[in-house]
């Protein structure tokens, strides 16, 4: 898409394509957590062929025309539920559902060749962030398989401050930043306790609700918080885009 700036999303866009170059090994598979899709118990996209779901409106035509071909992996969606309901999770399964742009637009840019096989993984609607944090603890020994966790959302997501910037209303001051500050302190501590308790309580944070007034596009951080268990987050980017500040992390 034509921005202005042009440059508007190359931080992001670099980011995403030296993120394989940046692992120890090329994932086996893919789970991913998209800030797009809740249900009430967590379910698995169990689609061996998902298509695209065009998630949005009002964007130009040539963006409802991308193609991003990967292969589902009905043996992980079941190795996912799995897990959860040994952790005693209600789950679901989903044989229909395609990928959101939560999760083809990031990996489209990522992984260009859509060779991984890859699952995605609802957000259960209640949006309880140590539940959130429990599930990830459950979904960890698909780490030690190979498999990539990625949580997608957005650590800044007030829809009114980057509408108003898309319009060319932004505002002089980055929005943000005290609640980036607080969360790069969670993410980041040494200790797995502390950290985990910092991110279930995350909405008492300075500046929480200015920037995630919904947090469904945060949670996805808090999947993969909890199947890092010792391992110390670190982020990966910090970027100033359309008025704010939107980071990303990385645990192991």
């Amino acid at each position: 898409m034509d921005w202005n700036p042009p440059d508007t999303w190359d931080r992001q866009r670099r980011f995403l394509e030296n993120l394989p170059a940046s692992l120890p090994a090329k994932p086996k598979a893919l789970l991913v957590i998209s800030g797009h899709w809740e249900e009430r118990v967590f379910t698995v996209q169990t689609n061996p062929a998902p298509p695209l779901l065009f998630d949005y409106q009002g964007f130009p035509l040539h963006t409802y025309q991308l193609t991003w071909p990967a292969p589902g992996d009905p043996e992980l969606a079941a190795r996912a539920s799995g897990l959860l309901e040994g952790a005693g999770f209600q789950t679901g399964a989903d044989p229909a559902r395609g990928f959101d742009h939560g999760v083809f637009v990031p990996l489209k840019v990522a992984f260009p060749e859509a060779d991984i096989p890859t699952v995605q993984l609802s957000l259960r609607a209640d949006l309880d962030p140590a539940a959130h944090l429990a599930a990830g603890r459950a979904l960890a020994p698909l780490r030690d398989e190979g498999v990539l966790i990625i949580g997608s959302g957005n650590t800044y997501h007030n829809m009114a401050v980057m509408m108003r910037a898309m319009r060319g209303g932004a505002e002089g001051n980055v929005r943000g930043l005290d609640f980036d500050r607080w969360l790069t302190s969670a993410v980041t501590h040494e200790d797995p306790e502390v950290r985990h308790a910092m991110l279930a309580a995350w909405d008492q944070a300075p500046g929480a609700r200015d920037a995630n007034p919904r947090e469904e596009h945060l949670i996805p951080l808090h999947v993969a918080a909890g199947a890092a268990f010792a391992d110390r987050g670190g982020k990966t980017l910090e970027d100033h885009v359309l008025g704010a500040v939107e980071s990303a992390f990385r645990f192991g």
